[in-house]
């Protein structure tokens, strides 16, 4: 994936002044390290929340189909030492959720915010899942006896696994194999009637399934903005900036015109201001801490890497391949140094293994790196 910030002048050359905080290029581009820097910033990576429930509210969504890795990002991005339990409490209490937000990929969101950021990408998702719903024999019947039995199984605060769910669909002739149940489950998510909530517990390992409840009794305070998808777009870029509308697009899974529109639709919004070379910045931005660490490992489908189009701005292109997305679609776990992308690393949350020690595998020009601090902070995480 090429570069967005090429080293050769503009045919027309241009020199910005913006203000003394941004350092650009004749061409008008900011900076890569500034660049870096301020995602870092914004990432809450050198910027650390004061809890894991701000860190959430700030991020909006993390992805989170690897479960461990979307609760690791967020305690991550928080000051002091915070634990796969304390995480574990946001979502059984209720303030955290996990649903198929965007790109039909799942994510944390603050439970308060699930509504309306699924007003803003649910219907496309629908549409770009309807070929497979026609292949798996989904129909409208199908899906509207799905919606009865479920919804009838959670109401009154009961919450099942995926695997009871399917069991219920079987009752009613609904054959949950081929990826049939969990096609049917997920519609109902895209839908906003259903989402994941309470974790269940792991004795003997690291939590690594929740149970399924209803949105309209699990989910209470929730907040809804005057505009959902100029909203959307304030929030990814507080959480990633800078970024341009069509890193928005990508992140968000939307047309690039409905990314453009929410952009041009947030201009008049205080909280973010475009800089420069189709940037937008957030304001004011989070406060640098002196104790932000310089390394820190991050886990698969990391937001620092995979939330833009260009992701060589925080990983060197040749080791592009080495995190991916590779031809199975995963994204490796990464070491962060100074905000470029210094190695990967390895680490199972099996039963029996998730107290080994996670195993640094370092890029060449970067094997003098002390990379076992960042480690060791995540498996406080994961073992406590």
């Amino acid at each position: 994936m090429g570069s967005g910030y090429p080293e050769q002048a503009a045919k027309t050359p241009r020199r910005y002044v913006l203000t003394n905080v941004y350092a650009t290029r004749q061409d008008g581009a900011m900076d890569a390290h500034l660049l870096r820097a301020e995602r870092l910033r914004s990432h809450r990576l050198s910027a650390p929340a004061r809890s894991v429930l701000d860190a959430a509210r700030h991020m909006l969504a993390v992805q989170a189909q690897e479960f461990w890795a979307g609760r690791w990002a967020l305690a991550a991005r928080t000051t002091g030492a915070p634990t796969l339990r304390d995480v574990d409490r946001l979502f059984n209490n209720g303030a955290l959720v996990r649903a198929w937000t965007q790109r039909g990929t799942l994510h944390i969101v603050p439970a308060e915010d699930l509504g309306w950021v699924l007003e803003v990408t649910g219907e496309r998702q629908l549409r770009m899942a309807a070929p497979r719903y026609r292949e798996l024999g989904l129909d409208a019947e199908t899906l509207s006896t799905v919606e009865r039995v479920v919804r009838a199984a959670l109401t009154g605060g009961n919450a099942l696994t995926r695997a009871e769910l399917f069991v219920i669909l079987e009752q009613v002739g609904i054959d949950p194999s081929n990826q049939r149940g969990l096609h049917a489950i997920q519609n109902l998510a895209l839908r906003g009637m259903i989402c994941q909530g309470p974790v269940i517990a792991r004795p003997d390992g690291a939590s690594r399934e929740q149970r399924f409840v209803l949105v309209e009794e699990h989910v209470t305070g929730a907040a809804w903005p005057r505009d959902p998808a100029a909203e959307l777009f304030i929030r990814y870029i507080r959480g990633h900036g800078p970024a341009t509308a069509e890193d928005f697009a990508w992140w968000a899974g939307l047309t690039l015109g409905g990314a453009r529109a929410a952009a041009a639709a947030s201009m008049d919004d205080d909280r973010i201001r475009q800089i420069d070379d189709g940037q937008f910045l957030a304001q004011p931005r989070p406060r640098r801490q002196s104790q932000g660490a310089a390394v820190v490992a991050l886990g698969p489908f990391e937001e620092y890497y995979i939330s833009y189009l260009d992701r060589t701005v925080a990983c060197p292109s040749e080791h592009l391949a080495t995190v991916g997305p590779a031809k199975n679609g995963m994204v490796r776990p990464i070491i962060v140094a100074e905000g470029v992308v210094a190695g990967t690393w390895r680490h199972s949350t099996a039963v029996g293994r998730h107290r080994d020690e996670p195993i640094a595998e370092l890029f060449a020009h970067s094997t003098a790196l002390d990379a076992a601090p960042a480690l060791s902070r995540y498996l406080a995480f994961i073992t406590h």
